[in-house]
């Protein structure tokens, strides 16, 4: 089984921001902008309010609601309108879907998502940035791969999926979409958890970035994820330089600025999957 850490949601190249933490502690992870999408922003829902309001004020207007959206990965039910037989749902291709391919990511896999985040609050009516937050790296939500569709004119696309991104316009090589799993399976894992999700609050261990850094890709990770002798690092992350221990089961990573899918063997890593197990059962 392989762990991929997916970067997904705004960033100061896509969307050119932060994506917001609210003042109850949940989290959103805003689609990026996307001409080819069909979706629009106005029509993409949060807490049963479209999130037109809240890109525009974040984005000073540079992101309106009647631009189009990548809403992608797809893992909140109510987000948008579905037809029967829905299942949380990921695209990816091109340079990170060629990626994933050479580390032989497949169904059973587990993508866990991270993006770029800030608090948020009410100023006017809008949502503003909290006047000197500081934004950092966080897991927002996870999808465990169920199927794995090419779409490469071989294979048969469930109809409830037109709507995604990944199946409007012109789109790089290996353009494949991932399927949800019905249920999380993980060993040791105790309780049942869907196959994808969301975060319900930001916590503590939902946060990448170290607290004591000013730059948000100095991570603090569990001390299992250190990549000792013969075992092979987390992709993208093969020069030693980037690691190094912390303590208190801590280990420090200077992580990628580029790359969206960083992959891990569990099998090689069974302490990652311990921390998982635990990340999940905890209702973190």
């Amino acid at each position: 089984m392989r762990l991929i850490l997916s970067r997904k949601g705004f960033d100061s190249s896509s969307g050119g921001c932060p994506n917001p933490v609210f003042p109850d502690g949940s989290a959103l992870a805003l689609p990026i902008p996307d001409g080819q999408s069909p979706i629009r922003y106005g029509k993409i829902r949060h807490q049963g309010k479209g999130i037109g309001p809240l890109v525009t004020g974040l984005t000073s207007g540079k992101v309106k609601a009647n631009h189009r959206a990548h809403l992608d990965p797809d893992v909140i039910p109510d987000a948008y309108p579905r037809e029967d037989g829905w299942r949380p749902i990921l695209g990816q291709h091109g340079q990170a879907q060629s990626h994933l391919m050479k580390q032989g990511v497949c169904a059973g896999d587990l993508f866990l998502f991270f993006a770029l985040f800030r608090e948020v609050e009410r100023h006017r009516r809008w949502w503003r940035f909290v006047p000197g937050a500081r934004p950092f790296h966080a897991l927002w939500g996870w999808l465990q791969a169920g199927e794995v569709v090419p779409l490469d004119g071989n294979h048969k696309v469930p109809t409830w999926a037109a709507y995604h991104p990944h199946l409007s316009g012109q789109r790089g090589v290996h353009n494949s979409l991932y399927l949800s799993a019905e249920s999380l399976e993980l060993p040791g894992l105790e309780s049942p958890v869907p196959g994808a999700g969301l975060f319900g609050r930001m916590k503590e261990g939902h946060r990448l970035t170290a607290p004591d850094t000013r730059g948000v890709t100095d991570w603090l990770l569990p001390e299992a994820f250190f990549p000792s002798e013969g075992r092979e690092p987390l992709s993208y992350h093969h020069n030693r330089d980037r690691w190094r221990r912390a303590g208190e089961g801590k280990c420090r990573l200077k992580s990628a600025a580029r790359g969206q899918e960083f992959v891990l063997d569990l099998e090689a890593y069974p302490g990652v999957a311990n921390w998982l197990a635990g990340l999940f059962a905890s209702g973190e």
